[in-house]
């Protein structure tokens, strides 16, 4: 049995926020497979990909945001796919949707934003999902750490769907500047594509500078997380990592 990541705390000068990445390939899979596992990870913030996006997106938001227990924050059709949940623990101060510059002839991308306090630690949050074209990716990449700059918080993070590995242009252009969840403390599994398939890690969490990482990787074998429910759930495994955000001054 996997070992717990630590639990969400909040003391007078840092908060413990555990946040979830994973692509739910628009809820066409099973749903109660889906919401057993993002509530078994007891995530304060998901960072959700591919979200519904078209007829009657918002009712199927608010259903995967009721029945895994949490809330919905800002995102899906009006970020084209990313979306974010999160646990009545979070305080929202900010959202905005971002809808990022499209390449004739590929799907438009976007992000997600938000600006959350725990406590009294704020938190920038990001859910992305980066384009299948190398190119274009790489300057999403780019695009991404400008759009953390400009939540206007010191301490922030960024998970998604890279349609990258850590070896490539776009992941190493992000692992530059900020933290990798799983290279910074590895935890759980590491790869992230669907049971079966080629082993990948082409989703992840990363965190600013100041932000302490206290475990990230795929939560399998976490209690509450079974195997059938992660095959059936969707065709990406999720990402959990506890963050340890400080109170800034």
């Amino acid at each position: 049995m996997l070992a717990d990541l630590p639990a969400s705390t909040s003391a007078p000068d840092a908060s413990v926020v555990r946040v979830l990445s994973y692509n739910i390939r628009s809820m066409r899979d099973d749903v109660a497979a889906l919401a057993r596992v993002i509530r078994a990870c007891a995530a304060d913030v998901v960072c959700i990909q591919e979200a519904p996006r078209f007829f009657r997106w918002r009712k199927a938001a608010a259903r995967l945001a009721r029945e895994s227990g949490l809330v919905y924050v800002t995102g899906g059709a009006t970020a084209s796919g990313p979306m974010i949940l999160s646990s009545l623990r979070a305080h929202v101060e900010h959202t905005e949707d971002v809808l990022l510059p499209r390449t004739p002839g590929l799907h438009q991308r976007g992000f997600a934003t938000a600006v959350l306090r725990f406590g009294q630690a704020r938190l920038g949050v990001l859910s992305c999902h980066l384009s299948i074209n190398e190119r274009e990716r790489y300057v999403q990449g780019g695009l991404l750490l400008e759009q953390l700059g400009a939540l206007g918080v010191p301490y922030a993070v960024a998970a998604g769907d890279l349609n990258d590995r850590p070896d490539g242009r776009t992941f190493g252009r992000l692992a530059g500047v900020l933290q990798d969840g799983w290279a910074t403390a590895p935890w759980g599994r590491e790869h992230t594509t669907r049971l079966g398939d080629p082993l990948q890690r082409i989703d992840a969490v990363f965190a600013t500078a100041g932000v302490e990482v206290l475990g990230c990787g795929v939560p399998m074998g976490l209690p509450g997380v079974t195997v059938p429910d992660l095959r059936a759930a969707t065709d990406h495994l999720p990402v959990l990592a506890a963050v340890r955000v400080p109170v800034a001054p």
